[in-house]
């Protein structure tokens, strides 16, 4: 049989008529990376088009895309970048509203929960550079200061962590008696401090002393064996053990 090019073809006498294939650039762009990561894997993709398929729709005459390839510009193409925003900051973006603000900010502590999942999966806390390398990821590149706590038990595996204060950028509010209470829940026989420091600034202040002596003498009246207090930034970390200032 010849089909007439001119006309559309039929399957059969009821069918509907076969509708014309697109090539992706021929798509729509907010539908194009999708496409290609069905084409291809997502692996393809950039990083602008990676959160195209995540937020899906931008506005009128602005697909996602493109909002998102602005908004890595004015991040320096960078994620670790990205991740010291504050929602304010992801808004000022034309398109982004608080929605997609949060979905983007979904996606950071998703990155941060991987990064610290993979760094704990041998939770025995030895050193300095052990609590380093599981507490860095969570919050050494965080715009705001945490405060956290590490429960140990006699093999210095980890029990618990938690954080136990947040606060602005450059202090936060430290309570020994909420930390001690956990770690007698939890029968803990040692107990390492940890907070990041968001300005990058690895020097001790007078309050990081203060909470350094403050703990300690709460660990010692309850028998329990402080381990160190580490400040942690996105660059490396200081430890009070290391440098011999333990109380």
């Amino acid at each position: 049989m010849i089909v007439n090019e001119q006309e559309p073809h039929y399957a059969g006498k009821d069918a509907t008529p076969m509708a014309p294939v697109r090539t992706v650039k021929e798509m729509d762009e907010d539908e194009q990376p999708r496409e290609k990561a069905f084409s291809h894997g997502v692996s393809v993709l950039s990083v602008p088009e990676l959160l195209a398929v995540i937020l899906r729709t931008g506005i009128p005459g602005k697909p996602i895309t493109e909002m998102m390839r602005e908004m890595m510009r004015a991040n320096d193409g960078r994620l670790h970048t990205l991740e010291r925003r504050s929602r304010a900051e992801i808004m000022s973006i034309k398109g982004i509203g608080r929605t997609k603000a949060i979905q983007i900010e979904a996606v950071m502590e998703l990155i941060r929960r991987y990064t610290a999942e993979t760094a704990s999966e041998d939770p025995v806390i030895r050193c300095s550079q052990d609590i380093f390398r599981v507490m860095q990821p969570r919050i050494g590149n965080l715009a705001h200061e945490e405060i956290w706590v590490l429960l140990l038990a006699r093999n210095n595996r980890i029990i618990r962590m938690f954080r136990a204060s947040q606060g602005g950028i450059s202090a936060s509010v430290f309570d020994i008696k909420v930390v001690m209470k956990e770690a007698l829940v939890e029968n803990a026989s040692t107990l390492a401090l940890c907070h990041n420091h968001p300005s990058g600034n690895l020097t001790s202040s007078r309050s990081d002393d203060d909470m350094t002596e403050k703990c300690a003498t709460a660990c010692r009246n309850l028998d329990i064996h402080m381990l160190d207090h580490l400040i942690i930034t996105a660059q490396g970390y200081f430890s009070y053990r290391d440098r011999g200032l333990m109380p």
